[in-house]
């Protein structure tokens, strides 16, 4: 028989421990079991804005199984299908993108947990549950599921007292992107509008007793996020670390040339 696996980011973000995570939208297991043993505490490996399907986010499950960097799956909706799919092939941590209010957050949940309590449909033999050889996961694996919203417009911050208050939240994550977009600063993640609504975003989470998130690939504004209360700050993404290394070694040999 086998034991249900300890969701030790889940206990680190409710205890206020700083996780800091990487994006991962190159949809490769390869590249998530090379970034497995990098460091990280977390790699979120996405299927929204990635071309990231179910048989491929289960290989990278497998992947990253051999580092102790811990995996969260944004699907690519508030979906209760999909998210009963990711969970039953091993994700125990979901980032559930675009909830604008208290009834989105519950339908989130709702996905998560089985009857009376949700509408997972059930699976006696899935990787979730060790191919059945977790006797009791059905009964207990809610303890280990950590489910983080994501808010990305003015409508959702405006409700992020009652997004956090449902039942079953652990975190509430701020999509920086969307939101700079909705606020009509598209692509200017910078603007002082936008940083100053995401800082007072995080304090206003971490205020309902959540652990607040955030993506942010600049350094300084990353460590000044944490700073406001962030505790699960992705700092990066593979394809930005691919991307411009490639770019700048590339520099450097045709500058020399």
């Amino acid at each position: 028989m086998s034991a249900l696996r300890i969701n030790h980011f889940k206990r680190a973000i409710k205890s206020g421990k700083l996780q800091v995570g990487l994006w991962s939208g190159l949809s490769s297991n390869i590249t998530v079991e090379v970034l497995a043993n990098a460091g990280f505490d977390w790699l979120l490996l996405d299927t929204e804005h990635s071309p990231n399907e179910l048989p491929m986010v289960h290989a990278q499950l497998q992947a990253i199984a051999q580092g102790p960097t811990h995996p969260i799956v944004r699907p690519p909706w508030n979906d209760t299908v999909v998210i009963k799919r990711y969970l039953d092939v091993g994700a125990q941590t979901l980032l559930i993108p675009f909830v604008q209010d208290a009834e989105e957050a519950r339908r989130a949940v709702a996905a998560t947990r089985y009857p009376p309590l949700g509408v997972r449909g059930y699976s006696a033999a899935a990787r979730a549950s060790d191919y059945g050889r977790v006797k009791d996961y059905a009964v207990t694996c809610q303890d280990e599921l950590c489910v983080l919203l994501q808010v990305e417009t003015p409508l959702a911050l405006s409700n992020i007292e009652e997004i956090a208050a449902v039942d079953g939240v652990d975190g509430v994550f701020i999509g920086p992107g969307d939101l700079a977009a909705s606020m009509g600063h598209l692509g200017d993640l910078k603007h002082p509008e936008v940083v100053a609504a995401i800082e007072d975003a995080i304090r206003r989470i971490v205020a309902t007793g959540r652990a607040a998130g955030v993506l942010m690939g600049d350094e300084a504004l990353a460590r000044r996020y944490i700073e406001a209360g962030a505790t699960y700050t992705a700092v990066g993404s593979d394809i930005g670390l691919l991307a411009r290394g490639a770019e700048a070694l590339a520099a450097r040999f045709k500058a020399a040339a």
